[in-house]
């Protein structure tokens, strides 16, 4: 018997039909030769202190660097610590009963790196010896899976990738555990988290925040004119800005009284605009931000769905390109879009049997190839997947299109001795903007946007001016990061180095991998140290108090993560030692662990209160809750009341007195606001006492 493992039961429900498997037992699938069982995710993980005997927050045992490293069973985290999950125990012993029984494994995790770390950690807690091969399959289609089954490679064969996600795995144990524990013991009572990616990430924004809030926005001023030439109004405007009001004044009122523009000079050049790329995860989630409105993470989780229900491809791939062994499906993939109504006049602008073919390289095709569909068109999809398929598939369409090509004017005008500027720009061939109607970027003109279509010019032409405007600017602060432009510079974070070798060396490198971008920022959100506020990203008071502290340290250094992913790229592709990698990453440990245990963070002058429970413990006072230190008393009291932070006199007084004075603006969960005052009943319970006037 061969025994199967997925990553999910919905993958092995898809193998499970190609195979002709069809009973079902709790936790598997059996028949005709085979079991397929699943890993829900990370069964298996790497211990915590606690499981190598360490409790506690102690600067003297730091850092933590287990030689080696213990597995353990998943655990879920709970009020007073964590315990195993009885979830992951039970399937566990499933896959454990499963792999005995067998006389060979097929690795059906997602290919890719956590998908192998995945099945290794469990085959090696597991302690089995089983032969297994591994199925590479970028679609869920019952072709793709077929495929998939009569190329089934050695085991061996993706060592490397293990290596690499092992790799990756422990340094972020190293970095995130001992970075995290440093903190929080000078933090004095507050709870830090750190990590190898999530730091730098949050380096990013903050710097970007502080540089938008510091900003100091100067006031300039430029002039319009107005023409007209061949029955065709236009604007030109002047190259220099100018500081002073009155000055300008006086510039216009010449210019007016000029009365005539003289075209200096007429440059026409032809743009030729390439067709884009297909998507891979990172360029599908920025476009999504950008178009839709949908976080990265909401955006990995429906292309995840789409995956899953067989409409596209494996979702989580860093490449845009196609191997040439793909190339002779692409006109299928295209002849089923075309049966979709949404696609069709889309389609009409396409030449079959001409189809561009600059998706297809197979040197830059990496685990995955590109984001295509699939032969299966979508039904019930929600509005977001619809959404999200209609990127995906557009995106297809484009990038098999001819090239636009635009024809882009620049006139130079003077009046006097100033200088004003005519931009225009002409489309010749619509190429592959004829796909979506979309003749030029939402972003891409920031300032003046260029005609449509100018008057022809000639050098020495006279322009009468019809009006003359004075225009008042002001320069723009750096804007604050939306998640698409967090994700562009995470994934370019390399071009942030400083020396032009380096620079090269990584030019294609980033913090995190495309799989990993979208938690990492739910990581920071769900830590308190960013929040989303419109469409930007936003760090909290808490945010920019880590960043105060660790801006100047190790940890922060996004040029440095850049280069470790770069050697675990290395590690991946068999050219560097893995060990090698770790022992770099245990020497930066001690470093930067030394680093945090020296910093000195300055508190709020928290004053020594009584448990009103126990009466016997002094409370600990943080930033987000005050509580009783003993575990049998654990009376505990959140600072952030229905969105209203509690002030240390809130705090005092509903402390000493039972009750607080009157807190104004809080939210109810229907979003009402209202005013409350805070008292402590005697039974320990905190309350809300309204106003008379106003009861709720």
């Amino acid at each position: 018997m061969k025994a199967i493992i997925a990553e999910k039961p919905s993958v092995a429900r898809e193998i499970a039909k190609v195979l002709n498997v069809k009973n079902r037992e709790d936790g598997y699938l059996y028949g005709n030769g085979y079991c397929i069982t699943w890993a829900l995710g990370h069964l298996i993980e790497l211990g915590m202190p606690a499981d190598y005997g360490i409790s506690g927050f102690n600067p003297f045992v730091l850092p933590i660097v287990p030689r080696p490293f213990r597995l353990v069973t998943r655990k879920k985290q709970q009020t007073k610590g964590s315990r195993q999950d009885p979830v992951a125990v039970k399937q566990i012993k499933i896959i454990q009963n499963l792999f005995q029984q067998c006389d060979h494994i097929i690795v059906a995790t997602d290919a890719g790196r956590e998908g192998e770390l995945i099945f290794r950690y469990i085959y090696q807690y597991l302690q089995s010896k089983k032969p297994f091969d591994r199925l590479w399959i970028s679609s869920l289609t019952e072709k793709a899976i077929s495929e998939g089954f009569r190329n089934l490679q050695p085991g061996k064969n993706y060592n490397p990738l293990y290596q690499a996600a092992r790799a990756r795995s422990e340094a972020d144990w190293l970095v995130g555990i001992n970075a995290s524990q440093a903190l929080t013991i000078v933090g004095a009572g507050e709870t830090y988290s750190l990590g190898r990616v999530q730091t730098p990430t949050l380096a990013l924004i903050c710097k970007r925040f502080q540089e938008n809030r510091h900003f100091k926005r100067k006031t300039y001023y430029q002039i319009r004119i107005k023409h007209r030439k061949d029955y065709q109004d236009f604007n030109s405007l002047s190259s220099e800005q100018w500081q002073d009001e009155k000055q300008t004044e006086k510039i216009r009122a010449s210019i007016e009284r000029e009365g005539r523009a003289v075209v200096e000079d007429v440059q026409t050049k032809t743009v030729t605009e390439t067709a884009p790329l297909l998507y891979d995860l990172t360029a599908l989630q920025k476009d999504a931000n950008r178009k839709l409105g949908l976080t990265a993470d909401e955006v990995l989780q429906i292309a995840q769905e789409l995956y899953e229900k067989q409409f596209i491809t494996y979702p989580r791939t860093g490449s845009q390109y196609i191997p040439e062994d793909l190339w002779t499906d692409i006109p299928e993939l295209v002849r089923v879009l075309k049966n979709d109504p949404t696609f069709k006049q889309a389609i009409s602008h396409l030449s079959f049997g001409n189809f561009n073919k600059r998706i297809v390289n197979d040197l830059k095709v990496t685990d995955h190839h590109g984001l295509l569909t699939t032969l299966k068109l979508p039904s019930a999809l929600s509005a977001s997947e619809k959404a999200v398929y209609h990127l995906i598939a557009y995106r297809l369409l484009e990038s098999l299109s001819e090239p636009c090509i635009k024809e882009i004017s620049h006139i130079l005008l003077k009046v006097h001795h100033y200088e004003f500027q005519i931009k225009g720009s002409k489309i010749q061939s619509k190429g592959w903007r004829s796909i979506r109607g979309h003749l030029s970027d939402d972003y891409q003109y920031q300032d003046e946007d260029p005609l449509a279509e100018l008057p022809s010019f000639h050098t020495g032409d006279v322009l009468k001016i019809s009006n003359v405007q004075m225009v008042q600017k002001t320069t723009q602060a750096p804007k604050l990061y939306t998640e698409a432009d967090l994700l562009s510079v995470m994934e370019h974070a390399g071009n942030l180095t400083g020396g032009k070798d380096q620079k090269q060396a990584l030019q294609n490198i980033g913090i995190g991998t495309p799989a990993t971008r979208a938690s990492i920022i739910e990581t920071l959100i769900k830590r308190s140290y960013i929040i989303r506020k419109n469409k930007s990203l936003e760090p909290t008071d808490k945010g920019l108090q880590v960043y105060k502290l660790i801006k100047d340290t190790l940890i922060a250094n996004v040029e440095m993560t850049a280069d470790w992913e770069l050697a675990l790229r290395r590690i991946e592709q068999n050219e560097l030692d893995p060990d090698e990698f770790l022992k770099d990453i245990q020497k930066y440990t001690i470093k930067i662990t030394k680093e945090l245990l020296s910093l000195k963070i300055q508190r709020e002058d928290v004053p020594r209160l009584q448990c009103p429970k126990c009466k016997a413990q002094q409370l600990i006072i943080t930033d987000k809750i005050i509580k009783c230190p003993d575990v049998h008393c654990n009376w505990i009291q959140l600072r952030m009341v229905c969105g209203v932070k509690l002030s240390l006199s809130d705090i005092i007084a509903l402390i000493t007195t039972s009750r607080s004075a009157l807190i104004k603006n809080m939210e109810a969960k229907n979003g009402r606001k209202f005013n409350a005052a805070l008292v402590l009943t005697e039974h320990h319970k905190t309350i809300f006492d309204f106003p008379q006037e106003k009861p709720t």
